[in-house]
C-alpha cells in the first residue's frame, strides 16, 4: 500500500501541471508540422492570383522561378536573322572558252572565199549571239550537273545572265568578215586574257566590269584601230556576271543565326507585372503557363507538401516517444527544441533571400549545423543526428536554385556532412574551446565537399570553386559565433545544465566552491569524495557522472551555516550536539538541504544541482538523534511520545538517478569514513547495507533506479572505494598471517 501511494505521488509529481501535459506535447509536434509547412510554402507551392484578361493588376508580381520569355526570344532571333548578310555564290562560267569558240568561227567563216561578204554578216548576226548562249546554257547545264548548286540558285544564275546580255552593234557583223587571218591571230589572245583578268573579280553588275574593257585594250599590243574596236565589242558580249544572290543560302544562315540565339529568360524574382499594368494576352499567357492564376492553380502541391512536413515531424515524434530522454516528457524541453527548429530555419530562410540564379553558391554562408550543434549541447546527441537529418532536407530544399527539381542534393550533402561532423565534435565538449573547433570541423569539412562535388563535375569555373569555398569557411565561423551566442539564452531560459556549464561550475573558484573551502574544509573535503564515488556509479550505469560529480560539490552547501554542527567539521571542538536537545539538533541537521537551495537560488544556479541538494537525503531517517531522543524521553518517564516521522528529512525523495546516486555516495563516504581501517569486507556490507536500507525505505521509488542499476552501483563504489583507501585495507590474507606473535 505504501508503494503504491508513493508510485501516485511520484506520478503526479511528473505528470502534473502543462510541462508534462500529453495535449499540449502533441499540439507541439503539429505546430512544429506547420512550422515545416509555411517554411517551404513558398519554394514548393507557386503562389497565385486572381487575375483576369485585360484588368489591372493590383500588385507587383514577381516571377518565382525561371521562365523562357517566349516573345523576347523570338524578337531576338528575328534581330539575329535581320543582322544576316545577304549570301552570294561566285560561278566559273568559263568565258575563256566562248572566247575561243567565236575566233575558231571567224577564222573558219573568213577563211571560206566561196561565202559571199553578205552572206557572212548574216551568218554572224545570227551564230555568234547562238554561240554565246549555247556554251552558257551548258555551263549552267554542268554546274546543276555537279549538285553543289540548288535549283533557286540555277534560276538566279540563269535570270542574271539573261537580264545582263551584252547585244553586239550592228556594224560589228559588217566588220567582222573584212578581218584578216593575221588580225585574228592578233586579236585572239589578247580577248582572252582580258576576259580571263576581268572574270576573276567578283561581278555582280556586268556593266561595271565592262566599262573597263576598253581601258584594258587601249594597252595591250593590238596597234589597229579596227582590231581595237572589234576586241572591245567582243569582250563585253563575253563579260558576265559571276556573283549571284542564293536565296537557300541565306535562307539557311539566317535560320542558323536564329538557331545559335540563346533563350531570353525571365529570371526569377524579375518583375512580371507591376501594379497597375493591364493584363495583356501575352502576359496572361505568361502567368497561366507559370501557373499563378487562382482559377487555374493546381492544388496536388499543397497536398504534398502537407504530407511531407508531416513525415517531418512524425520521424521526430517517433524518436523522442521511443527515447528515454527528458524531452519525452517535458513540455519545456520539446518547447525549447521547435525553437532550435525555427531558429535554424529562419537562418537558412534569410541567407536564402541573397541567393538568386547567378550566385547560388552564397546558401553555403547558412549557419544550417547551428540547429544540431545546440542540440546536441543541450538535449541529445542521437536526437542531434536525427535533426541533422532533417536540417539536410530542409536545406536542399530552401537553397535549391533549380526548377527542373524538388531538391538541391548539394546544399543537402554539404548541410549533412557539416552537421554531423559538429555533432561529433562537440557531444562530449567539456569546455567552450570546443565549440570554436567544432566551427572550424564545419568550415573544413563544408569546404572537401565541395571540393569533391566540383572534381566530379564535367567543367567548373574557378571563380565559382573560390566564392562556394569562401562561403563555406564563413558559415563554420557563423555558425561558432551563433551557437556561442544562444547558448546562455537557452541555458538560462529553458533551465538547461549544458556539460559546458557544469565544467564552469566545477571551477573551484566560484564564490560558493570558495565559501565551502574557507569556512567547512571538511565538507568540502567530503564532497570531492562524493563527487569521485558518484561520477564513476552515474557512468557505470549509463547516467549523467559530470552532473553527479558537480552536484555533488554543492550538495551540502547549507552546512556553511552551522558548520560547527557536522561532525566532519568538528576538528579538535567539542560536538556541540552532546550540549542540546535531540529535537534542536534534528532542526539543524534536517535544515541543511533548505539552506542549500537557498543558497543556491541567490546564486542563480541551475535546477538540477538544487535538485540534487534539495533530494539528495530525500526522507531518510535521522537514526542518532530519534533513538537518543527515545531514550531521554525513557529516562525522563515523560508521556509524550517520540515519533519517527518528525526525525525524517523532509524530502521530496530523489526524483533522478543521478540524485539517488549522489544519496547512495554521500552515505557510504561518511560510513566508510568512520571507520577506523576498513576492510574490503566491510567496506562491501557498508555499501550493501546502505544500498538496502534505503531501498527498503522507499527512497528509490519516485526515480527509474532499477535492481540491476542498484547492483552495478555497488560494485562501481565498492571498487572506487578500494583504489581511495587501499592504503589501509587489510586483506583477508594478511589478516591471518597477522596472528599475536609474529
Amino acid at each position: 500500500m505504501k508503494n503504491e501511494v508513493q508510485m501516485k505521488g511520484k506520478f503526479h509529481y511528473r505528470l502534473s501541471g502543462w510541462k508534462y501535459n500529453t495535449g499540449l506535447r502533441i499540439l507541439l509536434f503539429l505546430i512544429l508540422g506547420l512550422i515545416f509547412y509555411f517554411t517551404l510554402y513558398a519554394k514548393l507551392v507557386p503562389q497565385v492570383f486572381d487575375i483576369t484578361l485585360g484588368m489591372k493588376s493590383e500588385k507587383t508580381i514577381y516571377a518565382p522561378e525561371q521562365i523562357e520569355n517566349a516573345v523576347a526570344t523570338e524578337q531576338a532571333k528575328e534581330d539575329a536573322a535581320k543582322r544576316v548578310q545577304p549570301v552570294y555564290k561566285i560561278v566559273n562560267l568559263k568565258n575563256e572558252v566562248i572566247s575561243d569558240a567565236i575566233f575558231d568561227k571567224l577564222s573558219q567563216i573568213n577563211a571560206d572565199d566561196e561565202v559571199k561578204f553578205d552572206d557572212k554578216v548574216s551568218i554572224y548576226r545570227r551564230v555568234i549571239p547562238q554561240l554565246i548562249s549555247d556554251l552558257t546554257n551548258d555551263a549552267i547545264k554542268t554546274l546543276r550537273n555537279s549538285g553543289q548548286y540548288n535549283d533557286l540558285l540555277l534560276e538566279q544564275i540563269q535570270l542574271g545572265l539573261s537580264d545582263q546580255k551584252y547585244p553586239l552593234p550592228e556594224e560589228i557583223y559588217f566588220k567582222l568578215p573584212r578581218l584578216t587571218k593575221e588580225d585574228l591571230a592578233d586579236m585572239r589572245p589578247v580577248t582572252k586574257e582580258i576576259v580571263t583578268k576581268l572574270m576573276n573579280d567578283q561581278i555582280l553588275d556586268a556593266q561595271t566590269a565592262r566599262a573597263k574593257v576598253a581601258e584594258v585594250v587601249n594597252t595591250s599590243t593590238l596597234s589597229k584601230n579596227t582590231s581595237r574596236e572589234m576586241v572591245t565589242e567582243i569582250a563585253r558580249a563575253l563579260i558576265t556576271p559571276n556573283k549571284f544572290f542564293d536565296q537557300k543560302g541565306t535562307d539557311d544562315a539566317k535560320g542558323q543565326a536564329r538557331g545559335n540565339m540563346k533563350t531570353v529568360y525571365i529570371n526569377k524574382n524579375d518583375v512580371l507585372v507591376k501594379a497597375g499594368d493591364v493584363i495583356t494576352e501575352e502576359i496572361y499567357t505568361r502567368l497561366e503557363k507559370l501557373k499563378l492564376l487562382k482559377d487555374k492553380a493546381n492544388h496536388l502541391p499543397q497536398l504534398g507538401l502537407g504530407i511531407l512536413c508531416a513525415l517531418l515531424s512524425f520521424v521526430i515524434f517517433i524518436f523522442v516517444r521511443q527515447s528515454n530522454l527528458q524531452v519525452k516528457y517535458n513540455n519545456l524541453q520539446l518547447v525549447m527544441l521547435v525553437l532550435i527548429f525555427v531558429m535554424n530555419i529562419a537562418g537558412m530562410k534569410i541567407i536564402s533571400l541573397l541567393q538568386n540564379f547567378d550566385y547560388p553558391f552564397i546558401g553555403y554562408l547558412a549557419p544550417t549545423a547551428l540547429g544540431s550543434i545546440l542540440i546536441a549541447i543541450l538535449l541529445d546527441a542521437p536526437l542531434a543526428f536525427i535533426s541533422s537529418v532533417l536540417f539536410s532536407i530542409i536545406a536542399s530544399i530552401i537553397f535549391n536554385t533549380e526548377h527542373d527539381a524538388l531538391f538541391d542534393f548539394r546544399f543537402g550533402l554539404v548541410s549533412l556532412v557539416i552537421c554531423f561532423s559538429g555533432v561529433f565534435t562537440i557531444q562530449r565538449a567539456s569546455q567552450r574551446a570546443t565549440i570554436l573547433k567544432a566551427g572550424l570541423m564545419i568550415a573544413f569539412f563544408s569546404m572537401l565537399t565541395i571540393t569533391a562535388m566540383l572534381l566530379m563535375e564535367d567543367h567548373f569555373q574557378q571563380r565559382e570553386a573560390l566564392m562556394s569555398l569562401s562561403f563555406a569557411t564563413a558559415g563554420g565561423l557563423v555558425t561558432v559565433v551563433f551557437v556561442i551566442g544562444l547558448l546562455p539564452f537557452f541555458e538560462a531560459s529553458f533551465g538547461i545544465l549544458s556539460p559546458l556549464k557544469l565544467v564552469e561550475l566545477s571551477n573551484p573558484n566560484h564564490p560558493l566552491l570558495r565559501k565551502l573551502l574557507t569556512e567547512t574544509p571538511g565538507t568540502y573535503h567530503h564532497s570531492v569524495m562524493v563527487g569521485n564515488l558518484s561520477e564513476a556509479a552515474a557512468e557505470s550505469i549509463g547516467a549523467d557522472g559530470l552532473l553527479c560529480r558537480v552536484g555533488s560539490y554543492y550538495h551540502d552547501i547549507g552546512k556553511t551555516k552551522r558548520p560547527s554542527y557536522f561532525i566532519e567539521n568538528q576538528t579538535n571542538i567539542e560536538n556541540p550536539h552532546d550540549r542540546i536537545d535531540p529535537n534542536l539538533s534534528k532542526s539543524i541537521i534536517i535544515a541543511h538541504p533548505r539552506d542549500g537551495v537557498d543558497m543556491l537560488k541567490d546564486y542563480k544556479m541551475p535546477k538540477p544541482i538544487r535538485d540534487i541538494a534539495e533530494q539528495h537525503h530525500g526522507t531518510t531517517l535521522l537514526h542518532f538523534f530519534y533513538h537518543k531522543a527515545k531514550k531521554q524521553a525513557e529516562e525522563e518517564n515523560s508521556e509524550k511520545g517520540i515519533r519517527e516521522e518528525d526525525f525524517r528529512y523532509p524530502g521530496p525523495k530523489a526524483q533522478s538517478k543521478e540524485a539517488a546516486i549522489v544519496g547512495i555516495a554521500d552515505s557510504v563516504e561518511a560510513a566508510v569514513r568512520s571507520l577506523r581501517n576498513p576492510t574490503l569486507e566491510q567496506i562491501d556490507s557498508m555499501v550493501t547495507k546502505i544500498i538496502k536500507s534505503r531501498l527498503d525505505d522507499g527512497q528509490f521509488n519516485e526515480c527509474d533506479l532499477t535492481l540491476k542499476e542498484l547492483d552495478k552501483i555497488a560494485k562501481t563504489l565498492n571498487e572506487t572505494l578500494l583504489g581511495i583507501f587501499h592504503s589501509r585495507i587489510e586483506y583477508p590474507s594478511e589478516l591471518t598471517a597477522k596472528k599475536p606473535g609474529a
